[in-house]
This record gives C-alpha cells, structure tokens and sequence, in this order.
C-alpha cells in the first residue's frame, strides 16, 4: 500500500487528495495542513469560473487543458443531484468597462463557457454612468463552505485523514512514498521559492438574497452572489503584501464602487470583513521534483484562481505523482 501525504486544506490540496484516491484506491492518503476550511484562503474567495486573463501554465496547451478539465470537472459536478449540497450552482455574470473594451473579454474561457456576448443597449444600463463596453457570459460559482467539507468527509470514508500539522520540511515527510506540495502560500518557505508573491485582497461579504447575477467594473470592482443569498463584494489587489488586517479604508473603497452598480448595497446587512493573501506565480507550478530523498510533485501558484482551476491542476498533478511513484529515479530532476 502506498502512503501519501497532500500538504494544503485549500482547494487545491483537497482535491488533489479526493483525486488520487479515485486513481489508486488502495492507497493511504494523509492530508497535512494547519488550516482546514474557515480559515483557509479558498473560504474567503468568492468562486467563481472566471480566470484572470494573466493565469498561466507552462505552456499555453497546458493552460487550455487545465482550465478544460477543471470546467468539465465542475459541470459533472453541477449535473448530480447533490450539486447544490457541495457547494456548485450556475451563475450568470456581467463585465463592464468605462474606458477599455479589451476589459470585458476573457479570451480563456469564451469558447468553454454555454453564453459569452456583448451587452444589449439595455443591459449596459445595469453599469455605471459612463460604462461604454460591457460582456455577458454564463458560469458557474461555487462554495467552499460546502465544497471543502464534502471533499473532506469521502476522504476520510476512504480511510484517509485528515491532519492539523504545519509541515517545516519536506525531510520530515520521508516516511511517505509520494508527497504532493499544495501549500499555497506556504511554498514560499517550503521550496526558497521567490517567484511566489502575496497578493492580498480584501472582501466584504454582505446578505443580499435579490442580488441574482455577478458583476464585475474596473478597479477590481467585483459583485459575486452566493449561496443561501450572501454576496461577495470587492475588491482590492495588494502586490506582495503580507498584511491579513482588516482595512477601513479598502472596505469603504470597496463599499462605494459596489453601490455604484447596485445602490441597495448601501442597505444590505453586513455580515463580515475577510483578508486572503493570494499565492500568486507565474507560471503556476505543477511538476515532479526530488526533495532530500522524497518524491514531491508540486501543485501551487494559483493567485486568485485557485478554486476554478484546482480540478485540472489537480488532474495533472496525480498524473505525474502517479509516474514518480511507479519510477525508480533516485537523483534530483
């Protein structure tokens, strides 16, 4: 039997775990994180199937496969009956510019998504005044509230755990046979790499039960409704910023340029401030690697996508860990 350790209780590493397990169905999974659901970056992320158009694989037939497989991965998903109980709904949204059109196109997923097309006259009115080019598009949305423990529960029905520990090392895993590295932010420190950055962002989730399709506007406005009618409202990008506090200031920043698509925000019932820092590289990582004497493969670097594109990543990554385990290699890649 072989034993595995999946370092991160985010998205990516959770669903890693659940993956691998579908792939060698005798094998002993461990997932390893100091942070599980609520206080993980992937909760406070609102979910939604729209990559920033920098996201990046190593090649761009690589990044067109991640993202495919993670869409089919959330429509199979979304065609089961439990599909609202993990936490996978349908979503319609809206991108609007004031002053460049090249805003409200996302090259990356306008061929995979049912609808993507420019506004009507009539719908360009939803925008703020002033607001010249707009898309619409339909996607899908989902909840890391639900998504992560029902991940979290078929692992543990499979005989895999599920352990509260921050890994220093990768040296103090070698009892295990294969170790996949979804740490996030954390493989900053793990791998000594400097090509991952922080980028903080800051939300505010409110209830708005009418709010019934997503809005995006420029300076990173964003309107995302989820379930059980609370609304993501954002947001705001802090390159390199390691600061989780609250800030008054992005918060009204915030608030405004919300209320200036729907003006009842101002009415709505605040329910919570969140902070996430981001684990931003480019390219994303996935690749197998040789770390004093353990065979990791690396899955990290996501940035703002992580949710979205956690299926495909993690699809590929299984598949490598899948070849490094059955390889005899003993010397660094």
């Amino acid at each position: 039997m072989s034993n595995i350790a999946v370092i991160g209780g985010g998205a990516v590493g959770i669903t890693v775990a659940k993956l691998f397990q579908d792939r060698l169905k005798n094998a002993k999974v461990t997932v390893l994180a100091d942070k599980y659901t609520e206080d993980t970056t992937s909760y406070v992320a609102a979910g939604i199937c729209k990559p920033g158009t920098s996201f990046k694989g190593p090649t761009k037939e690589i990044t067109k496969k991640w993202l495919t497989d993670s869409w089919q991965y959330w429509q199979d998903i979304l065609k089961t009956p439990d599909a609202e109980k993990i936490g996978v709904v349908t979503l319609g949204a809206y991108i609007f510019s004031k002053e460049n059109y090249h805003v409200t196109r996302n090259y990356l997923i306008e061929d995979l998504v049912p609808i993507y097309r420019p506004v009507t006259d009539e719908e360009l009115k939803l925008a703020p005044q002033g607001t010249k080019y707009g898309s619409y598009f339909s996607t899908m949305q989902i909840e890391c509230g639900r998504y992560l423990p029902w991940m979290g529960n078929i692992i543990v029905e499979r005989g895999g755990q599920l352990i509260n520990r921050k890994v220093e090392n990768f040296a103090s895993l070698s009892n295990y046979d294969l170790v996949f590295n979804c740490a996030g932010l954390g493989a900053k420190y793990l791998c000594n790499d400097y090509d991952l950055v922080p980028i903080r962002g800051q939300v505010i989730k409110v209830r708005a039960p009418w709010v019934k399709s997503a809005f995006y506007g420029d300076t990173d406005t964003y309107i995302i409704p989820g379930q059980n009618g609370v609304v993501t409202l954002g947001g705001c990008r802090g390159y390199d910023s390691y600061n989780l506090n609250y800030n008054k200031y992005d918060a009204a920043s915030i608030m405004e340029r919300c209320c200036e698509f729907l003006l009842d925000l101002k009415d709505a019932e605040v329910l919570g401030h969140r902070v996430g820092l981001r684990p931003h590289r480019r390219p994303i990582r996935v690749e197998p690697e040789l770390v004093d004497g353990v065979k990791v493969v690396h899955c990290y670097g996501h940035g703002g996508d992580g949710i979205m594109s956690a299926p495909g990543t993690a699809i590929d990554a299984v598949e490598k860990g899948l070849d490094f385990l059955r390889s005899n290699v003993k010397n660094k890649l």
